[in-house]
């Protein structure tokens, strides 16, 4: 039977009760994966608990401030969690092996749909981070730095460093007592919104050149080809962001990003002003949250671009 915890002090309880641990965070991982999962292991490792930190493919380069000093531990892990993972198929190829043996999901999607043993699930929260931040408040945790770092970084990149309509006043005093704890805030806000590589550049320089648009301007959308990224040379990590550019236009209330996969479908993110975003990505079997979702297109370019702009159409 799968048990969804409601309030924070049983999911603290359910955590007491675990002697080792292998965190898994998202394929193709985001700040809020990634920090949760190594703050939470950061945490379980300060308090003798063993834990390792899973991912389907090598960690991105920009988020390793978070893991510098992380090293895998050896142990036949009892406890499988996991972290920002809102459907088995999102852990990717690699962690496909865990998928039907999560003991506790923490997630802060309403369309979770993960399988596990018991689920911690608020979808008003902004971040998992912002969950682990409570969690281990109410564990009485020491923030050190490095926890606070991770943390930050999560909430700083799912709320848009600060900008989206989903930061709560709860987003504003976590981020401020986590910088009271030593978290980086400046370091961390240029390195994940203001710096970009000089294959970044072009490839925004193209896409944007390319934008399309309908219904009047309301809906905007860009893809990003495979043939762009080689042209490019730019890593797919390079490609975090890309789902806000359609959004920055004036007039634009639904803004839409295709990037193609290495295997050849689109993935779509959906933002929008004041539409629902999860709506339009479950007519692919997709969700996320009101403001910011995603779902798959197994189409060519042309059916692709033509079906989740008919799609969000239905919405303006």
């Amino acid at each position: 039977m799968i048990l969804r915890l409601t309030d924070i002090s049983e999911l603290a309880h359910k955590l007491k009760g675990c002697r080792n641990a292998v965190i898994l965070t998202h394929a193709h991982p985001d700040g809020d994966t990634l920090g949760a999962g190594f703050g939470l292991c950061y945490y379980l490792r300060s308090v003798g608990i063993k834990a390792n930190v899973l991912n389907s493919e090598p960690l991105p380069a920009k988020f390793s401030f978070l893991y510098k000093d992380y090293a895998p531990q050896k142990f036949d892990p009892e406890s499988v969690i996991s972290v920002d993972v809102a459907a088995k198929e999102l852990l990717g190829d690699g962690l496909s092996d865990y998928a039907d043996k999560i003991d506790l999901c923490i997630d802060h999607h309403f369309s979770n749909r993960m399988s596990a043993g018991d689920s911690y699930v608020d979808g008003d929260s902004c971040a998992v981070c912002l969950i682990i931040y409570e969690l281990l408040k109410t564990l009485g945790a020491d923030f050190t730095p490095q926890i606070a770092n991770c943390l930050y970084t999560g909430i700083a990149t799912d709320t848009g460093c600060f900008m989206f309509e989903n930061t709560s006043p709860a987003a504003h005093r976590a981020a401020a007592a986590l910088r009271e704890a030593g978290a980086e805030a400046a370091y961390i806000n240029r390195e994940m919104f203001q710096v970009k590589s000089r294959g970044r550049i072009f490839a925004e320089q193209r896409a944007i050149g390319e934008m399309k648009f309908a219904r009047d301007g309301k809906i905007a959308l860009i893809t990003i080809t495979n043939s762009l990224i080689d042209s490019c040379c730019i890593d797919r990590a390079d490609l975090d962001g890309f789902a806000g550019i359609p959004l920055t236009v004036e007039g634009v209330e639904i803004g839409i990003t295709l990037k193609q996969q290495p295997e050849g479908v689109f993935k779509a993110s959906v933002r929008t002003v004041s539409a629902d975003a999860s709506a339009i990505a479950q007519r692919f079997g997709g969700g996320g949250h009101i403001r910011a979702a995603g779902c798959t297109l197994n189409d060519n370019r042309e059916e692709s671009e033509r079906m989740i702009t008919e799609a969000a159409a239905e919405f303006v």
